[in-house]
Formats: C-alpha cells, structure tokens, sequence
C-alpha cells in the first residue's frame, strides 16, 4: 500500500525502459533499481521482469529527487510523503463519491419532505419480516 503504482490512464500509456527513465529524470538507472526495492518508485513489470516506466513513473522519480536533494528529506520520509499523499488522495476521491450520492439523495426527496436528524447510538436493532397469515 506504500508504494505508487503505475496505472492504465491515458497519461501513462507510454512505457520507458529504465535506461531512458533514468535520463528523462536525470538520474542513473542504479537509483531506479534502488527507488524500486525501497517501495518509492514501482513500475510495472514485463514477462521477463523487466521494469517499464510511465510517465507518471517518471514524473514521480523527479519529485522523489526534488524532495530529497532540494528540501534534504530522506528516504523513508519521502515514502512517507508519498503513502500519505495517496492516502489523500484516495480520501479526496471518497469524498467527491459521497458528495454525489449526498447529491442525488437529496434530489430524490419527495416534494415537502425533509431530512431530520436522527441521534447516533450503539443499540443493535433486529429487525424481521412478519410472518404473513395464510
């Protein structure tokens, strides 16, 4: 769950071999390889176990240098930067999907109804059908 993951969007439909990825971030393909183990950068992987980079991958490396070189945060900070700022986004995500439904439940109210508050408990509430009468 620390790690990013390369994902099937249109930004990332390019794959990069490590030797490119590692020019296009302007590091050397030993970093890559380091950044993969260390749970940073992970990219997807051939048949034969090849690393491909995307894009995003890319991108990522360039911000894993500029967080440790430029603002001299180490590794394990910056994975922890990266783990919280897809826990983040991940919540962000969630809350636009709630809002939508809060949104639609709100549009599904019957004219003159309204929300009323119901107080939160801890009552466990067993509800069953009643037998019908034959």
């Amino acid at each position: 769950m620390a790690t990013r993951k390369s994902h099937d969007d249109a930004g990332d439909a390019a794959t990069f071999l490590i030797s490119v990825a590692a020019e296009l971030a302007g590091m050397h393909a030993q970093t890559l390889r380091t950044y993969d183990r260390l749970g940073l950068v992970s990219p997807q992987r051939t048949s034969g176990g090849g690393r491909r980079y995307s894009s995003r991958d890319v991108e990522m490396l360039r911000e894993v240098q500029r967080l440790s070189q430029d603002e001299g945060v180490n590794l394990a900070g910056v994975k922890r930067i990266i783990e919280l700022t897809d826990q983040v986004d991940a919540l962000r995500s969630r809350l636009a999907e709630m809002q939508t439904e809060l949104d639609n439940a709100r549009r599904n109210i019957r004219p003159g109804a309204e929300l009323v508050p119901v107080p939160r408990t801890n009552a466990l509430v067993v509800w069953q059908p009643r037998k019908r009468k034959n």
